[in-house]
C-alpha cells in the first residue's frame, strides 16, 4: 500500500506507506552503499541513489478503494532519493574536506533542479537523519531528498507567515529575524561571509541550531559558487561543533528549507535556511516529544537558548582549534 490520505482536521496529507514495513535489516557485514556492493559504482565521491523502498513514486499505484465522500485519498506521487556523502562507510561530515562537501552541495543543487523539472512536484525537501536515536538503520554517511506533490504542513505555515509579513512590512521575515539576532548577539554561534549559525529566540530544541544565508536567496540553487563552498564549510563546522559538545557523534535531523517549486512565486518573501533537530538535551539525557509537543504542537524547551548558545560557541571553538 502506498497512497496519500487527507487529514481533514488539520488540512494536511498523510503518507500511508505500509510497504516500507518490509524493509530488511541489513546484515552487519554488508552495506549496499559501499563500493563493491553491486548497488553503487565502484568509484564515486558523492552519489544520488534511488530509494529502494520509496514512500513516494513517479509511477505510484492506484490508491486502495477506501475513499468516501468524507475520506479522501490521492496517489502517493513524488520522488525519493538517497544521497551518499562518501564511499567511506565510517566517514563523518566533520572528517570530510570542504572541497568534498562542496561536491555534495553541488549534487544537492543538481537533484533539486531535477525534481523541480517535474511539474507535479511542489516541494523538494533535502534532509539527513543521523544516529540510531532518530531511527537510522544505515550508518553509512548519507541523506535523502523527497519531492512532494502536496505542500508539507510546516512549509505551508512558513509560507503563509512570511507572505503575510511581507505584505504588511514590505520585507522578508527571515532577513528581519537575522537582523534581530545579530543585534542581540547572545544567540549567535558563529558567522562567515555567507551564512550565520544561531539558536533562534524561539528555539524548540536545546541544541536546535539554524543555518541561514546572509544574502536573501529563495533556495539552494540560487547560491553562487562561493556561497556553495561556504555552505559546505558551514555544515562541516556545525556538525563538528555538535560532535564536540560531548565528545561523541551527535544524533540529529538536518532539515533544509527551500522555497516551493511549481507552486507559487515566493522569491520575495521566502528565505533559504537549514534547521537542526538534535534529540539530546545533555550528554546523557534525551529530549522526548511528550504529549504537549506531539498532541497539540505546544513545544517546550527545558533549557535557555542564551545559555545553550554559550555551550555551542565553546564547542565550535574546540572543533575549530583541532582543524589547524
Amino acid at each position: 500500500m502506498a497512497e496519500l490520505r487527507y487529514h481533514p482536521l488539520i488540512k494536511d496529507w498523510v503518507i500511508i506507506a505500509s510497504h516500507r514495513q518490509a524493509r530488511p535489516q541489513m546484515p552487519k557485514d554488508y552495506c549496499p552503499f559501499c563500493p563493491g556492493s553491486g548497488k553503487v559504482p565502484d568509484d564515486f565521491e558523492v552519489y544520488a541513489y534511488d530509494n529502494d523502498f520509496p514512500a513516494l513514486s513517479q509511477n505510484p499505484p492506484k490508491p486502495d478503494d477506501v475513499a468516501t465522500d468524507f475520506f479522501k485519498t490521492a496517489e502517493a506521487y513524488g520522488k525519493c532519493e538517497v544521497i551518499l556523502y562518501s564511499p567511506d562507510h565510517n566517514a563523518t561530515i566533520p572528517e570530510l574536506s570542504v572541497p568534498h562537501i562542496a561536491k555534495l552541495v553541488d549534487l544537492w543543487v543538481e537533484r533539486f533542479e531535477y525534481m523541480k523539472s517535474d511539474p507535479k512536484i511542489k516541494y523538494v525537501f533535502i534532509f539527513e537523519n543521523r544516529g540510531e536515536l532518530v531511527g537510522v538503520t544505515m550508518p553509512h554517511p548519507h541523506g535523502q531528498i523527497y519531492g512532494y506533490s502536496k505542500m508539507p504542513k510546516k512549509i505551508q505555515l512558513e509560507l503563509e507567515s512570511s507572505k503575510e509579513y511581507f505584505a504588511e512590512k514590505g520585507s522578508c521575515i527571515f532577513c528581519d529575524m537575522l537582523k534581530e539576532e545579530l543585534e542581540f548577539k547572545q544567540r549567535i554561534i558563529f558567522r562567515n561571509e555567507s551564512f550565520t549559525v544561531f539558536l533562534p529566540f524561539f528555539c524548540e530544541y536545546p541544541y536546535g541550531v539554524y543555518i541561514i544565508s546572509n544574502r536573501h536567496v529563495n533556495n539552494i540553487a540560487e547560491l553562487d559558487s562561493n556561497e556553495r563552498v561556504l555552505l559546505a564549510q558551514t555544515i562541516r563546522d556545525t556538525v563538528g561543533m555538535l560532535d564536540s559538545l560531548f565528545g561523541y557523534k551527535f544524533p540529529y535531523m538536518m532539515c533544509m528549507h527551500n522555497g516551493p517549486v511549481n507552486f507559487e512565486h515566493s522569491s520575495d518573501y521566502y528565505h533559504f535556511h537549514i534547521e537542526f533537530f538534535p534529540p539530546m538535551r545533555s550528554a546523557d539525557k534525551q529530549k522526548f516529544n511528550a504529549s504537549s509537543e506531539t498532541g497539540v504542537w505546544a513545544h517546550c524547551n527545558p533549557t535557555s537558548p542564551e545559555e545553550k548558545s554559550e555551550e555551542l560557541r565553546a564547542a565550535y571553538e574546540k572543533f575549530i582549534s583541532k582543524q589547524g
